[in-house]
Formats: structure tokens, C-alpha cells, sequence
């Protein structure tokens, strides 16, 4: 017993001592410190807890998270280390994503589906030619998958390449009829391009396929507006509010294609 506590003592001491070398900056040193009080003993969760702190402001993520979960396997109950822990993935999972997908492909590059979740990530923040270099290269190695080809329409639309984005959802729609958003994304882009008569179609296909789908009326009349025709716009928004009122609201909010209906009485009690 008495060398037991003299090992935790010893434990302590490395820890505590990573602790101070941590906030100096000194994390080369800290990460050494963390190691040896986990060496001297295993379970100590505050060891575990710390050097995961540290291995992640190195950047090292993988690593970071692995000890997080070292530190929950000695103290289940720590709410410390589930508080950091959940710190750590709202900052850091993102890059975590990322950083893994890369390590997927450098592994195996053939793999369509390390290539399409990369480029999804890469969309979320906002990095579109990235993006779409790595759904243009899933979609190269899966030509047959129907989601990576609607990933890789939507990322054209992002960047505003309409006529690629037209070609691919038109080969959706074609091999998969009822594939509502193929349809909607396919009349966002024809709305983009001016060819109105042909959103209007598409977007008329997907609401027969799901008369109830919200995105279906909304981007029929951000059509009509673009078009010119206010009236059916709002009866378009009518249908879309009688579904989901509040995120009809929240969605004109942020679009200005709807500047237009602003005086509009119709317009101003769908909003109240």
C-alpha cells in the first residue's frame, strides 16, 4: 500500500508538473510530463484528461481524443473531463473529420466514400473548389452513385457552374423519377440560368411526386418572383407556410429574391 501511494505521489507530481510547464506554452515538455504520471499510474484520469488538452493544441486530434476516452474509461463519472471532452469536439471535431477522411484516402485512395464525406466537409466550411475536387474524384470512382452525383450537382450549383449542375441532376431524374430533391436542385439551377418555363416544369414534377414538400413550393415561388409573377409567388409561399410557417419565416429573412413581395399585404401577414 505504502508503495502504491508513493508511485500516485510520484504520479502527482508529474502531472502537476505538466500542468505548469502547459501554461508556460512549454507543451513538448508537458506532453512528457502527462506521459510519465500515466506511466506511474494508468488510471489517473486527471493525467489522462490534461495530456489530452495538451495533444490538442498540438494539434495532434486523433491522439487527443483517444486519451479523452482513457480518461472516461478511469472516471466514468468525471464531469470534467465530459465538459472538456465535449469542449474539445464542438472546437475540434470538424478538423478531427477532416484530418481523418485525408488519413482514409492516403491509406486507400479508391475510396469513393472517403472522397465524397471529404468534400461535404470541405462544402460545410465553405472551401467549394476543394470540395469539389473531391466529389469530382468520388464521382470518377462511383460514376453509378446517384448521391454522390447529386453531392457534386449541388457543390456546381455552390460555385455557381449551373450548366454542369443541370446535366447531372437531369441523369438523376431521369434514372430516379421520384427523386424529389434531384427535382427541386435541378429548378434552382434552371431558375439561375433563366430558363424559367423549364424550372417551372420541374419544379411543378416535384410537387406532384410530394404535394406536401416545404423546399418544393419556396423555390416555386422564388421562381415566380424571379419571373416576374408575384401573385402565384405568393401562393407558393401560402402552400409552403401552411406546412411549416416559422421556417417560412426564418428562410425569407435571409433571401433577397423576395425584396419584390415586401409591400405585398399577403406577403407582410405570412410574416406576422
Amino acid at each position: 500500500m505504502a508503495k502504491y501511494r508513493d508511485t500516485q505521489s510520484q504520479s502527482d507530481d508529474h502531472n502537476a508538473r505538466g500542468i505548469e510547464l502547459a501554461d508556460r506554452g512549454w507543451l513538448d515538455e508537458a506532453t512528457s510530463e502527462f506521459k510519465k504520471a500515466i506511466a506511474l499510474d494508468p488510471g489517473s484520469a486527471h493525467a489522462h484528461d490534461n495530456l489530452a488538452t495538451v495533444l490538442g493544441e498540438k494539434g495532434q486530434l486523433l491522439d487527443a481524443l483517444l486519451e479523452y476516452i482513457e480518461a472516461l474509461k478511469a472516471d466514468p463519472d468525471s464531469a470534467t473531463t465530459h465538459h472538456y471532452l465535449g469542449t474539445f469536439l464542438a472546437s475540434q471535431g470538424h478538423d478531427l473529420a477532416l484530418l481523418e477522411y485525408r488519413r482514409a484516402i492516403e491509406l486507400d485512395y479508391e475510396f469513393p466514400d472517403a472522397h465524397l464525406n471529404l468534400g461535404l466537409a470541405l462544402a460545410d466550411r465553405g472551401q467549394l473548389d476543394e470540395a469539389r475536387v473531391e466529389l469530382e474524384l468520388a464521382h470518377k470512382q462511383a460514376p453509378d452513385d446517384e448521391t454522390i452525383r447529386h453531392e457534386l450537382a449541388c457543390c456546381y450549383i455552390d460555385l455557381e457552374r449551373f450548366a454542369d449542375a443541370i446535366g447531372h441532376l437531369k441523369r438523376i431524374v431521369k434514372s430516379h423519377p421520384d427523386h424529389v430533391e434531384a427535382f427541386i436542385d435541378l429548378g434552382i439551377a434552371y431558375t439561375a440560368q433563366g430558363f424559367f418555363a423549364e424550372a417551372e416544369t420541374v419544379l411543378k414534377k416535384s410537387i406532384e411526386i410530394d404535394k406536401d414538400d416545404f423546399a418544393s413550393h419556396y423555390h416555386l415561388a422564388a421562381l415566380y418572383v424571379s419571373w416576374s409573377r408575384h401573385d402565384d409567388a405568393l401562393e407558393q409561399l401560402e402552400l409552403a407556410g401552411a406546412q411549416d410557417r416559422d421556417k417560412v419565416r426564418q428562410w425569407l429573412r435571409e433571401d433577397r429574391v423576395f425584396d419584390p413581395l415586401h409591400d405585398h399585404e399577403r406577403y407582410s401577414t405570412l410574416m406576422s
